[in-house]
């Protein structure tokens, strides 16, 4: 509104000073500023009630709604091409992984006729003969042995 800056206020009360005097500038000061006071409070009174008058309120609230609406039109929209975009990507995936997959098969035209004889047939491949243990433990006679050594032994008469 207006544009009165640090300048403008020193000369403003330096003109004050000069005219009203020393003794009045105080009292003088704040009339001008209840009568300010006053004209604003009257301003915001009369801005109230027309706004209440006109619904601004209401009409506030249907603007702020109708933004709020078209913020999820256009989010729900953003969301619904990301997903269609990802519905694409993984449609191409699956496509490719069917190609890939496909090639690496082979296919019934392209296996030979004759198989090559050097695989051995199920005969030949049986199982080794199991390990059998045909040796005796000496090692506990020995011992009995020994233990019957240090025995003196008794004669029978």
């Amino acid at each position: 509104m207006f544009d009165i800056g640090f300048p403008e206020l020193v000369l403003i009360s330096i003109v004050a000073l000069l005219v009203i005097g020393p003794e009045r500038l105080p009292e003088t000061i704040r009339t001008i500023m209840l009568w300010l006071g006053r004209i604003r409070r009257t301003f915001t009174n009369i801005k109230n009630e027309l706004e209440q008058e006109i619904g601004a309120d209401e009409i506030r609230r249907q603007l702020h709604n109708e933004t709020i609406m078209k913020d999820i039109k256009d989010t729900k929209e953003s969301i619904a091409g990301a997903l269609k975009e990802a519905d694409q990507s993984m449609s191409e995936f699956r496509h490719s992984v069917n190609e890939s997959i496909a090639s690496a098969t082979p296919k019934p035209s392209t296996i030979p006729s004759t198989m090559p004889s050097t695989m051995p047939s199920d005969t030949e491949t049986a199982a080794p003969p199991a390990i059998s243990d045909t040796s005796t433990d000496t090692s506990t006679d020995s011992i009995k042995d020994s233990a019957n050594d240090d025995e003196p032994k008794r004669s029978t008469s």
